[in-house]
């Protein structure tokens, strides 16, 4: 991805983006809400790399904010939700020694340390499990919660109480303890588990982490208390007073309390390394699963000064191991059908086992993947695993002349479930189906898109459930969920329904008719309309009317389009897409979002379809908090050297503050913070009029919203 900037377009590079981000939120979902990860870790940490270099290249693509800043996924509305008190961030990943030799050296730079001072780790194993939160309140748990996503988590209180290593009543705490830890199954406890469900005619689990996660999110306690769970703490959140000063102090302190933690080493980054070889070498004799090992800063006041970045801290890494590899044969590819009609092929595999888990499917991505892999029906293929059910194919393997003669793969130029056309445009990667609302496929996945939690939020109607009133042509557009209450004496005759399961559905639907406008937008599954661009539209035009007066607009200035005299088509296109983003008027939305809206809103069915819809659904007008200081909403310049702190961290201060930085000064620039150097930015600063000041200043500042 080094050079991506040279070698793709603007407009390449937002596909790019838009693509990626939406198979990260994906496999967040799968992985995190729903306890079925659907890629490998090892593909996920791909995927996220390839996104975090591209955003490098091309830095505009994250100002509207980004995939890799979010944690795990929204809070399942089966459980109450619980507001952390401070955000459970995850980690970067490193994946070699030497990612780890840079993490040391960017925390150097970032705390302006000498070599000669000394840096000591923390290195504890990486358990691969279920992140969970434990409030106690003078030494009682009063609450237990999931991650979620990372700002709100599910309220598992009576669940996490049946787990034997998590105390209930702790001597010596202080006044307010959160404990943060991973709740797991050992080996021998999933197998054991496994076999009596086998036995009982119930699902099996794919590995020992699915198998703790769908265990604590039981909404029978019972379920819960029957499995063999254990809990490891390795951090803790909001504490009332720090009884040490280091890391590794504060984890013996919780272990003399009464918590299990981990094996650890603490010493530079050698020991640390060599903890690492350690483990991996140990790792197949381990009793649990674990998929790397984490390095933490031991002191606690460089902890609070790197602070956090996105979704992660500054001061703490992931060392991943590699990857778990077999070899096994490619029965078929078949093609699915995405709800913005794209086609994705995925192999279906003679089930092999990798790691302990028996995998049989993975996604081959796009064409483009098949013909670099150049796999086809029959081969044998490697594949690669880290921990999850699908997994990479990474190459095929089979004898030379028996590949020759096996058949290529053709992509399919009709739709397999619709027979529209399946087209490919110039640019694209992905081959997808014309069809359209009028393709079945699509409309099924629509409306799966719309009523799933980061959007509407619809508990009770899943996939199956829409599929069965689907074919009975009852659910077949957004608004027509919102008349099921019509046909609810239908719904409770279904075998495996009932009155209670009907009564259940309907006060869902009836709840979730009042919801924000940026979830109406993400729901309506606009290509290229993401969570984050959803939010970011509903923040600039903050209620339905104006929203739809805007669509209307775009739609209008679109057919006023009149092509200057000899210019080429995709000239032509580019020129009016960049039109339609200046309409719009929202950083970090471009032409192919632009684009994408005016495609949605001129097709008649579709401004029919919303339009009943808004009848029938009572859409909030956005309100969005921001941080209280004298700096919030402010756009802020750093130029100059900065002598108390580093760049990086007086722009960490200037985030957590509400104020956005940016990294040249303009008309819209608010202040500009001049270190000793500064140059052509002071300059321009003073000829436009805005506020200057010094390090000293801006440290002020800090200290007064911290205050």
């Amino acid at each position: 991805m080094q050079g991506a900037e040279g070698r793709l377009s603007e407009a390449e590079a937002r596909r790019q983006h838009a693509r990626l981000s939406d198979e990260i939120r994906a496999a967040n979902i799968a992985y995190h809400a729903e306890d079925a990860p659907e890629i490998s870790d090892a593909a996920y940490d791909g995927l996220r790399e390839e996104l975090r270099q591209l955003e490098a290249a091309w830095p505009k693509l994250a100002e509207a904010g980004s995939a890799l800043e979010e944690v795990g996924a929204i809070a399942s509305s089966s459980f109450a939700k619980v507001t952390h008190a401070q955000p459970m961030l995850s980690l970067d990943n490193a994946f070699s020694d030497e990612d780890v030799t840079e993490f040391v050296a960017r925390v150097r730079r970032f705390l302006s340390l000498g070599e000669d001072e000394d840096v000591t780790i923390l290195a504890e194993p990486k358990i691969d499990g279920l992140a969970v939160s434990l409030r106690y309140q003078n030494g009682e748990l009063v609450q237990g919660a999931t991650r979620g996503d990372g700002r709100v988590g599910e309220n598992i209180t009576a669940n996490l109480k049946t787990v034997s290593d998590i105390p209930q009543r702790l001597q010596g705490a202080p006044e307010t303890l959160e404990v943060r830890g991973e709740v797991y199954m050992v080996r021998a406890d999933f197998l054991a588990l496994n076999a009596r469900q086998a036995e009982a005619g119930e699902k099996q689990f794919a590995n020992p982490r699915n198998s703790a996660a769908g265990s604590l999110r039981q909404l029978d306690v019972s379920i819960t208390s029957s499995r063999p769970l254990r809990f490891f703490a390795y951090g803790w959140g909001e504490m009332t007073e720090l009884p040490r000063e280091t890391q590794s102090g504060v984890m013996t302190w919780l272990r003399d309390l009464g918590f299990k933690t981990t094996d650890s080493r603490l010493g530079d980054a050698g020991a640390a390394l060599e903890f690492y070889h350690e483990v991996e070498r140990q790792r197949a004799d381990m009793a649990y699963d674990i998929d790397g090992v984490v390095y933490k800063l031991d002191r606690l006041d460089w902890q609070q000064r790197l602070g956090s970045v996105g979704r992660s801290p500054r001061w703490a890494i992931a060392h991943k191991f590699a990857a778990e590899r077999a070899v096994t044969r490619l029965n078929a590819i078949d093609i699915q059908v995405g709800r913005t009609g794209k086609l994705t092929p995925v192999a279906r595999l003679e089930p092999v086992t990798v790691g302990g888990v028996v995998v049989t499917n993975a996604t081959l991505h796009n064409e483009d993947e098949i013909e670099r892999l150049d796999v086809r029906v029959g081969d044998w293929v490697e594949l690669q695993r880290a921990g999850d059910v699908i997994p990479q194919i990474l190459a095929q393997v089979s004898d030379p002349d028996e590949h020759a003669a096996l058949p290529k793969f053709e992509p399919h130029e009709t739709c397999p479930v619709c027979d529209s056309l399946a087209v490919r445009e110039p640019g694209e990667v992905d081959r997808r189906c014309t069809g359209g609302l009028t393709c079945p496929a699509q409309r099924v996945e629509r409306l799966k898109h719309f009523v799933q939690r980061r959007a509407v939020d619809i508990d009770g109607l899943g996939e199956q459930s829409i599929r069965l009133f689907f074919e009975r042509s009852w659910l077949e557009g957004p608004a027509d969920i919102f008349r099921l209450k019509d046909r609810a004496e239908e719904i409770a005759a279904l075998e495996g329904w009932g009155e209670q399961s009907t009564a259940n559905l309907m006060t869902s639907v009836e709840t979730s008719r009042t919801v924000p406008l940026s979830r109406v937008l993400f729901g309506l599954g606009i290509r290229h309309i993401g969570e984050i661009t959803a939010r970011d539209l509903a923040r600039a035009y903050p209620d339905w009317p104006t929203f739809s007066s805007l669509l209307q607009r775009l739609v209008d200035l679109r057919e006023s389009f009149e092509p200057a005299v000899g210019e080429a088509e995709e000239k032509a296109k580019k020129r009016l897409n960049e039109a339609l983003a200046a309409e719009i008027s929202v950083s970090g939305i471009g032409p192919e979002v632009a684009a994408a809206l005016v495609d949605f809103w001129a097709e008649g069915h579709n401004r029919s379809a919303v339009g009943e819809l808004m009848d029938l659904m009572d859409v909030q007008t956005e309100a969005f908090k921001t941080i209280a200081s004298s700096v919030s909403g402010k756009t802020i310049v750093f130029t100059g050297k900065l002598e108390a702190v580093s760049r990086d961290e007086a722009k960490a201060q200037a985030e957590r503050l509400g104020a956005k930085v940016a990294g040249s000064v303009s008309s819209r620039t608010d202040i500009l913070v001049a270190g000793p150097g500064a140059g052509s930015k002071l300059k321009k600063a003073e000829s436009l009029g805005i506020e200057t000041m010094d390090e000293a200043g801006w440290l002020r500042i800090v200290a007064q919203g911290q205050g």
